[in-house]
C-alpha cells in the first residue's frame, strides 16, 4: 500500500512519467485485494494514511521536519497495528515494516535536503539573476540622459547617476521594467 500511494503521488507530482503511476496503481489494487481477505484494523489503516498525508504536506510546508517525524511515527504505529488477529501468520513482521518506513523516510528527507540546496542557490534566470551582473556601455549617458548597455547578449536601456562613457564596464543595480539602473564597474 505504501509503495502504491508513493507511486500515485509521484505520478501526480510529475504527470507523464507513467512508470510510478502504473506501479502505484498495481500495488494499490493488490493492497486492496489483500485488505479484503485479511482482518484489518481500521485505526492502523487510518494512521498509515495520516502518515502519508504528513509526508506529502512536509514537501509543501516548512515545518522543519516536525511533519516528517509525525509521519514516521504514524506510519510505524499504523503498520504495527494494521492487522487485528491473534494468529501469528496474520501479523506483519517488523522486518517488513522497518524497511518500508525507512525507505519512505529516506525519500522524504532526501527531497527536503534537495529542496534546501535548491533554495540556497543563486537564481540563474529572471531579474534576480541580473542584479550585480556586469555589462558594457554602448553609448554615453548619465544624469538625465538614457543610454544603452550590452548585458548577457542583449541590449538594454539604462540610466545612471554618474556619467558613463561608451565602452565603460557597468554593473546592474536595479531593474525597473525594461530599464536598468547601472553604475560604473
Amino acid at each position: 500500500m505504501i509503495i502504491g500511494v508513493a507511486g500515485i503521488y509521484f505520478e501526480l507530482a510529475n504527470p507523464g512519467a507513467i512508470f510510478p503511476g502504473v506501479i502505484g496503481a498495481v500495488c494499490l489494487v493488490l493492497a486492496f485485494y489483500a485488505f479484503q481477505t485479511l482482518p484489518i484494523n481500521y485505526a492502523g489503516l487510518l494512521l498509515i494514511g495520516l502518515g502519508i498525508i504528513f509526508f506529502i504536506v512536509e514537501l509543501m510546508v516548512v515545518s522543519y521536519g516536525l511533519l516528517t517525524i509525525a509521519g514516521v511515527v504514524s506510519l510505524l504505529l499504523g503498520s504495527l497495528m494494521l492487522f487485528d488477529s491473534p494468529a501469528p501468520y496474520f501479523q506483519i513482521s517488523i522486518w517488513v515494516i522497518l524497511p518500508a518506513v525507512i525507505l519512505m523516510t529516506a525519500v522524504i528527507l532526501g527531497a527536503m535536503v534537495y529542496a534546501l540546496k535548491i533554495h540556497r542557490k543563486k537564481p540563474v534566470s529572471g531579474q534576480e539573476e541580473m542584479l550585480g551582473a556586469p555589462g558594457m556601455a554602448v553609448d554615453d549617458f548619465g544624469g538625465e540622459k538614457e543610454g544603452s548597455v550590452f548585458l548577457e547578449g542583449e541590449y538594454w536601456n539604462a540610466v545612471s547617476d554618474g556619467q558613463i562613457q561608451k565602452g565603460d564596464k557597468v554593473v546592474v543595480l536595479e531593474i525597473n521594467g525594461l530599464l536598468l539602473k547601472v553604475r560604473k564597474a
